[in-house]
């Protein structure tokens, strides 16, 4: 059974890979109107130029959660070393007769392992959706540079479906084809509402009726506050922020 679990995460790992830094699956090529006022928003430069670079944002998706379940699971097993006997409960064995993990690593691996799985899960959904979509950015038309003229954009408005349309840098007309739905948004949530849903469910000391609430919604109007960003820098519509809350979030209480 374990074998099989470690095929399923490695199969999902490479999934995620192959969307994320190959171009393996090919972005959907969307039309636009000349001079449409949904895409004329200015560029503010790279994802590393935010006010939320993606750097910040991954360690904080990766390494807060991890902390919160490590530290959590420690401190319940440390009060329950007190108050039990641990040599008298069942060892769980591994592999054959001879490997066994102790509760406190079994229920940790545990937690942590579905959280790793449903944020890579989280991000081969949102990166399908953008795939497939092909939505466009507030920004693309100042990244596309689209020759109106060429396009006999002049005398009335058109439809551009034209993939040469644009004379910007590539890379950054590909980044602009890939607005919906905002993985920002998607994997905040996603982490957000787990760690909440992992603190109310797990911990069950007295005296926390109050903070774990406060706790659970500080994360999530963290989270929140990152969609938001998003449509300030104008680099996602509000429905792509909207429809990444609500796959991180669905996938956050499938985990569960």
């Amino acid at each position: 059974m374990l074998y099989f679990q470690l095929v399923i995460m490695a199969g999902t790992v490479m999934l995620a890979y192959y969307f994320e830094y190959t171009d393996t699956f090919n972005v959907h090529v969307q039309g636009f109107f000349c001079h449409d006022n949904a895409y004329t928003k200015p560029y503010l430069g790279p994802e590393e130029s935010s006010a939320i670079p993606p750097a910040i944002l991954y360690a904080v998706v990766a390494g807060v959660p991890a902390l919160v379940i490590t530290v959590t699971e420690s401190v319940l097993f440390l009060l329950q070393y007190v108050s039990e006997d641990l040599d008298n409960r069942e060892k769980i064995i591994v592999m054959g007769d001879c490997c066994y993990l102790n509760p406190l690593v079994r229920r940790t691996f545990r937690f942590l392992g579905v959280y790793a799985f449903g944020l890579f899960v989280t991000d081969i959904f949102v990166n399908a959706g953008q795939v497939v979509t092909g939505n466009l950015s507030p920004y693309f038309l100042t990244v596309c540079k689209p020759n109106y003229t060429a396009l006999g954009c002049q005398q009335v408005v058109r439809f551009i479906n034209q993939k040469e349309a644009c004379t910007g840098n590539e890379e950054d007309i590909l980044h602009a084809r890939k607005s919906f739905p905002s993985k920002e948004a998607a994997i905040s949530v996603y982490a957000a509402l787990y760690v909440a849903m992992y603190i109310t469910c797990s911990v069950k000391a007295k005296g926390t009726r109050l903070a774990k609430p406060v706790l659970s919604m500080g994360l999530i109007c963290l989270a929140f506050l990152m969609g938001i960003n998003r449509v300030v820098e104008y680099r996602n519509h509000w429905s792509d922020v909207i429809a990444g809350f609500i796959i991180g979030a669905a996938i956050a209480v499938f985990m569960r």
